[in-house]
């Protein structure tokens, strides 16, 4: 049988589409309380599991609860946004005076307050960082009074096996803290629904229902261990949640503190394949006590791309060897994938990686850096460009889940190049013609939708902005946009340009152009009106003031 499980982020969204789910949403009420509530249901009557929640007691205080009004993008419509929205879930004081939570629970933020355990006052706090790939986002809160009376949270090193961990937070189903218990049952490189990331994690079997994103995971010994942040849902799946671990927190708070800003994790700007088979190894001139991995394609935009070529065999990164399917010596005699060893590097970090090349072992020396992904998972908000009712906008994965409605034949072409795609350079975007606003001047153009720009003019469009201004600054007879598929839209450029304005009035746009595009000067007649009336005033003016200088002579 085929596993089918749904992951979903520990996050309790105020809205009505909870509520029409409601019998499919696993609601633990019982288990919201005061302490010693709390501990009995957490623990089911097993006395083990009883003393190490105890433990937890004293850190219970340092655990608070997250309020977030949510306001996101309109990715359809770029100029507008979404109705606001509210969500509540965890979070923790960590030294330093600053709180952790998950970064899915500020994502889109226009108003974050925390309220202490215990307390009837929410505090307004301030998001200092987001880091999508990890879902850890860092707050922190201005008022005094909020520190007072309360100590930091400790981490802990990397669980064991079987070790026990105890979730606290605020869940759906109360408004008091709650605890569960569990053990940690799998330690791996898990997939970080946030960021569409891949990092190391733990699965533990204590139950994390929304709401709890962003509560501390605690050891048997008090220490924290992780974050919650995810869970499993399916019809064979149970009690199935996720941890963000220590090293991962680690990562993240070092790099906020070393750059004072969140840079990202770094990744290996290549693909490569596994080399399990005996005959591709022996056709790389590998030994039988060599391993390795296969490099198949590198990111033009890479460090890697300047050291490593197609076909070159990684033996090791930074002294550690790597096998051939691909994974490298973990802790307890477990493996894991290398890409672990990717990630506990930060952004700038030069590193060593041992190769096979032309059947010869080199050493090469690498830098390095985040990708730059040709449609970005994660963006603060779409730019768009609107000329004669054209929409041009820029794809991004959240873009791909707005457009629920688009054409198979398309979604797959976009989706190929998200999983796919490599950008050629730092600032390359993919360009689209997300709709046409109906209008005289675009008349049979209306059924064009989510179409690539290639070319404005027999010009390559590298980016939404350079689009933009090849538009603004096109004075030939005619503006000639094409398309994928060998299809073109060709408008006559004056009245094309003159009819911008009427169109937007029409749909009640307020700008022909997201703000990020802002230091365009788009040449629109509703400018050269503003000029016009511009020049009439100051004639105006002038004429006003001689008539009263002449006055005043008599």
């Amino acid at each position: 049988m085929d596993e089918k499980i749904n992951v979903d982020t520990g996050r309790m969204v105020t809205s009505i589409e909870p509520i029409l789910k409601k019998s499919k949403t696993n609601m633990i009420i019982e288990s919201n309380g005061d302490y010693s509530h709390a501990v009995s249901k957490a623990t089911n009557g097993n006395p083990g599991a009883r003393k190490d929640v105890t433990k937890v007691a004293p850190l219970m205080d340092a655990v608070v609860k997250v309020f977030c009004a949510h306001s996101a993008p309109n990715y359809s419509l770029p100029w507008q946004r979404l109705r606001q929205y509210s969500s509540t879930s965890s979070g923790f004081i960590i030294s330093g005076r600053k709180v952790l939570t998950n970064a899915h629970s500020v994502e889109h933020y226009t108003q974050v307050k925390l309220k202490k355990r215990g307390s009837d006052v929410k505090y307004l706090a301030k998001v200092l960082a987001i880091g999508n790939e990890c879902d850890i986002a860092m707050l922190t809160v201005e008022d005094d009074e909020f520190w007072e009376d309360v100590s930091p949270i400790e981490f802990g090193s990397l669980p064991a096996l079987q070790d026990a961990v105890a979730v606290v937070g605020y869940p759906i189903g109360g408004d008091t803290i709650s605890v569960t218990s569990g053990v940690v049952s799998r330690i791996q490189v898990f997939p970080y629904e946030q960021g569409s990331t891949e990092l190391l994690g733990l699965q533990i079997d204590a139950a994390i229902n929304s709401g709890n994103s962003g509560g501390p995971a605690f050891s048997d010994k008090g220490k924290c261990v992780g974050i919650a942040f995810q869970t499993s849902k399916g019809e064979d799946v149970e009690n199935m949640g996720y941890v963000i671990p220590t090293a991962v927190v680690m990562h993240f708070i070092e790099d906020y503190e070393k750059k004072e800003k969140y840079t990202g994790f770094p990744t290996l700007g290549f693909e490569w394949q596994t080399m399990e088979n005996p005959d591709l190894r022996m056709s790389m001139g590998m030994t039988s006590d060599q391993k390795g991995v296969l490099v198949s394609r590198i990111e033009p935009t890479s460090p890697e791309f300047h050291v490593l070529k197609p076909f070159d065999v990684i033996l090791s990164f930074d002294g550690i060897d790597i096998a051939n399917d691909g994974t490298v010596l973990f802790t307890h005699g477990e493996r894991i994938g290398f890409s672990y060893l990717v990630s506990q590097k930060h952004t700038g970090d030069n590193t060593v990686v041992k190769i096979i090349r032309d059947s010869k072992i080199v050493e090469v020396n690498t830098k390095l850096a985040t990708r730059t992904p040709l449609i970005p998972v994660n963006i603060e908000a779409p730019s768009y460009y609107i000329v004669a009712g054209l929409v041009f906008t820029v794809v991004s994965l959240p873009f791909l889940n707005s457009e629920k409605h688009i054409q198979n034949s398309i979604l797959m072409k976009l989706l190929d190049k998200y999983l796919n795609g490599m950008a050629q350079s730092e600032d390359e975007q993919l360009v689209v013609i997300s709709q046409v606003l109906a209008a005289d001047i675009n008349i049979g153009y209306e059924r064009i939708a989510n179409s690539q720009v290639l070319a404005f003019n027999g010009n390559p469009v590298r980016n939404l902005k350079s689009l933009a201004i090849m538009v603004d600054k096109c004075d030939d007879e005619f503006m000639k946009f094409e398309l994928d598929y060998q299809k073109m839209v060709v408008l006559q450029t004056k009245t094309a340009k003159k009819a911008s304005q009427d169109i937007l009035s029409t749909y009640s746009i307020p700008a022909a152009m997201s703000s990020d595009l802002g230091l365009i000067d788009v040449s629109f007649a509703p400018r050269r009106k503003k000029q016009n009336d511009i020049f009439w005033f100051i004639v105006i003016v002038l004429v006003v003031y001689g008539i009263i200088s002449l006055v005043s002579l008599y």
